[in-house]
């Protein structure tokens, strides 16, 4: 998609941080935005600024975690702009840090629940409007560097990007044919409000394991106030939009990190001289049952 002029544009977490910056660039490049914030006083805001700078915008007060609310969104959306999304952007996220051993059961609940629960609600409620509309459609979904691999002080939130990823890919895999591009998001720091994300989490979560007051909130912003600018990553997301690009990670001094922790996981993997008959034995069963699979799926989508 290289054309954003009267597109339709939703996006998470839209009224601040990294969702704003992609409010903006799009906005500005003619798509017609619709941001869902759980926020409403920064709904406002944002959404004032934005018609300020002339862009269509509308707002969504919106808990990702609910269903049902999402659905009555989707609906607001079709009713305030005529059709689904041409651009679905999953970007709220929230984070907490402290020892993974000190992880509550309403830690593991927020964290995930937010960061992967909240873009599953996204891609299933959206999705397969977005397919029922035929035309062309692009997903850009927000994970993490910290998605790579494990994290001793943000293992919840690690997690739920890892999975995000995971989940991208294989929508990835699947929506080609309907003409709908996605793109995953993996931005290390970002200039964003993400450290008082403890601030708003809900009390039904209980008690956090970690240590969350005004002084670890300053601290967290001592790092973030030298992120990336949001209207720069957005720009990013808008050229990996238009080249129809699956990863956008436009951080270069993660590139040797990246490299090595791979590097170490494919290091792990015995050479197939080890054992040529069973590396052969294995590929053939895995080849017989995705040819398998594939006339599966093929004779059920024809039958449909």
């Amino acid at each position: 998609m290289k054309d954003f002029s009267g597109k339709v544009a939703f996006i998470t977490g839209g009224a601040s941080g990294a969702g704003f910056g992609q409010a903006q660039v799009f906005g500005k490049a003619g798509a017609r935005i619709v941001i869902a914030d759980v926020r409403g006083d920064a709904i406002d805001k944002a959404v004032a600024e934005l018609k300020g700078a002339g862009i269509e915008a509308y707002g969504i007060q919106l808990d990702i975690m609910d269903r049902d609310a999402y659905a009555r969104a989707a609906d607001e959306v079709e009713r305030l702009c005529g059709s689904p999304p041409h651009l679905l952007f999953n970007t709220a996220g929230v984070n907490s840090f402290g020892p993974v051993e000190n992880t509550t059961y309403g830690d593991f609940d927020w964290l995930i629940g937010v960061n992967l629960g909240g873009v599953i609600n996204g891609m299933v409620t959206f999705v397969p409007r977005m397919i029922a509309a035929k035309r062309a459609a692009h997903v850009v979904t927000t994970s993490s560097l910290g998605g790579f691999q494990g994290s001793a002080a943000a293992a919840p939130y690690s997690a739920a990007k890892a999975a995000v990823i995971n989940l991208m890919e294989s929508y990835r895999m699947s929506l080609e044919k309907y003409d709908i591009g996605v793109t995953v998001l993996c931005p290390a720091n970002i200039r964003s409000n993400i450290a008082e994300a403890t601030r708003i989490r809900p009390a039904q979560f209980g008690e956090s394991g970690y240590v969350a007051n005004e002084e670890s909130i300053q601290s967290l912003h001592s790092i973030h106030r030298h992120g990336m600018d949001p209207v720069e990553l957005a720009g990013h997301v808008k050229k990996a939009v238009e080249a129809n690009q699956l990863y956008c990670i436009p951080y270069p001094e993660t590139k040797d990190h990246l490299r090595k922790h791979f590097d170490e996981i494919i290091d792990s993997i015995p050479p197939v001289e080890s054992d040529p008959e069973g590396v052969r034995i294995r590929v053939e069963a895995l080849q017989n049952w995705a040819r398998d699979r594939a006339r599966v799926f093929m004779e059920s989508e024809s039958e449909s």
